[in-house]
């Protein structure tokens, strides 16, 4: 039965599909099933599922979250993002399962009926667990033991939605880089691509990596080695001043703060990365109880490789039209939620959106906010025994890892800080960026780690390695839970994790 209102469910294939490829990656000989399950409203689009049935079950089962504004299903086969090279949830045995979110292609458009844009924010979730569990029950004649969330991004937020709104639906889940507080975010993306669009504001991404170079030359030693990630934030922040900076013996200032070139940022520009790395006060509280976006890790984080650029900057500034060359995803994501979301208007040109004095548009921001509350208190995961690993890369200029250090100090208003201690593990990952990059790109076997926990009781503490995909391909660090950060112990391979110890200073 499915605990939401929907016309039901059917399932539109089942095809039995045998097993292929080898090693970590190999298919198991598997059902997979797919089905929509139809509104209440016959103007909003069904939710479209896949189940992936292992003919070997392990009893157990695994919901894939999606990313960005979904519209697409995951692939229920393969592996969640940033894997150490693990068997997949299928391989394992898993029955895998994950679906579009209730709506079909990319963008926000969806978002204009409201049936579509509350399954979006979280009503497909238990829609989709629902028939898929429906469907799993069925055709193994046996309730599955364990249930598993695993997301990034968009994904990472539907994990701790789950997890907040049915507690009691799964064991335990696993958050990579959560795009949650949706309201405050995408606010503060919007005031970021109005800073950039500011006239001779925009730093190019030769000029960014200028800018990251002089955060390397000033931090990258704090943590004991010179490896190019920057790990003590806390004391490069209270050290480093990039206007001030010098870079292979020249300024990193322009002459007289005009723009010369490449080489040196203008004080335009020195402004405008100071704003983005700053917090933006609204002037009003909304519905979740927050009035401000914290700003982004902008002065120490890697944003001038292509692999960052699409996703921070990108190469060209933002205009009032998109798609357009050089626009980055960061612009895009504001301008569908700004237009399809807030104003409703397919036609508005966010960069006039004043987050500070929104008008006409206060309403509509404090009841988007409402929904941002969702995975605001765990109390019933907790009594239920539930397990979350969170995790997020400072060098995220997509999402803020700062907005996650937020929730998890809420966390800590909302719980026992036994409970919180029982349930919740937070890493932030020193040089990790949104998924890319080319500083240190983390894989992690995040399943195996929820397992051990929830099963077994092995605390994913201080035993955690992340496997570099990028930057030195190959070299480790240990996952730190946060607020420590990887610290050289003076002696042995800079490229293994047991070089370091996770230390606050």
């Amino acid at each position: 039965m499915i605990g939401l209102p929907t016309l039901g469910a059917s399932v539109t294939s089942a095809v039995v599909t045998p097993s292929s490829g080898s090693g970590p990656a190999a298919i198991p000989e598997h059902c997979l099933v797919t089905g929509e399950i139809r509104p209440v409203d016959p103007q909003a689009p069904n939710i479209e599922f896949k189940v992936a049935l292992p003919i070997q079950w392990n009893g157990k089962v695994v919901m894939f979250g999606g990313g960005g504004t979904n519209g697409v299903i995951p692939n229920v086969t393969g592996g969640a993002l940033n894997t150490d090279g693990a068997v997949t949830p299928l391989g394992r045995g898993y029955a895998v399962f994950g679906s579009d979110s209730g709506h079909q292609g990319p963008g926000a458009s969806f978002a204009l009926n409201r049936e579509a844009h509350l399954n979006y924010l979280g009503d497909a979730l238990k829609k989709t667990r629902d028939a898929a569990m429906f469907i799993v029950r069925k055709s193994y004649g046996r309730a599955a033991t364990r249930a598993y969330f695993m997301g990034t991004s968009s994904g990472g937020r539907e994990a701790l939605v789950v997890a907040g709104r049915w507690p009691t639906d799964w064991d335990g889940v696993v958050s990579l880089y959560p795009a949650r507080n949706t309201t405050v975010l995408d606010l503060g993306l919007v005031a970021a691509n109005q800073v950039l669009a500011a006239p001779g504001a925009f730093p190019n991404p030769a000029k960014r990596t200028v800018a990251y170079r002089a955060a390397l030359a000033a931090c990258d030693g704090l943590d004991g080695i010179k490896d190019g990630i920057i790990s003590n934030l806390a004391g490069c922040y209270g050290a480093f001043r990039l206007e001030s900076s010098t870079l292979d013996g020249a300024p990193v200032r322009c002459p007289n703060g005009a723009d010369t070139g490449d080489a040196c940022l203008s004080d335009a520009q020195l402004l405008a990365l100071r704003k983005l790395d700053g917090p933006v006060e609204f002037g009003y509280t909304l519905a979740n109880g927050e009035s401000s976006f914290p700003g982004a890790n902008v002065l120490t984080s890697d944003s001038g490789t292509p692999a960052s650029s699409q996703l921070s900057y990108g190469s060209a500034p933002p205009k009032g039209a998109t798609p357009y060359p050089g626009m980055s995803i960061l612009t895009a994501l504001a301008w569908e939620w700004a237009r399809h979301m807030v104003t409703r208007d397919a036609s508005y040109n966010a960069l006039e959106l004043d987050v500070t004095k929104p008008g006409r548009f206060a309403e509509r921001l404090q009841d988007l906010s409402a929904f941002d509350t969702a995975d605001r208190d765990l109390t019933g995961f907790a009594k239920r025994g539930g397990k979350v690993l969170l995790l997020h890369g400072t060098d995220d200029l997509l999402i803020s890892a700062r907005l996650t250090e937020r929730y998890y100090g809420q966390l800590k208003e909302t719980l026992e800080p036994a409970a919180l201690a029982e349930m919740v593990r937070y890493y932030q990952v020193p040089g990790f960026g949104h998924s890319r990059g080319a500083t240190f790109v983390m894989a992690w076997d995040q399943l195996t780690a929820l397992e051990n926990w929830v099963e077994k009781g092995v605390d994913p503490a201080n035993s955690q390695v992340g496997v570099d995909t990028v930057g030195v391909p190959g070299r480790t660090r240990p996952l730190c839970v946060y607020p420590t950060w990887p610290r050289y112990r003076g002696a042995g391979d800079v490229n293994k994790a047991a070089s370091f110890s996770c230390a606050t200073k």
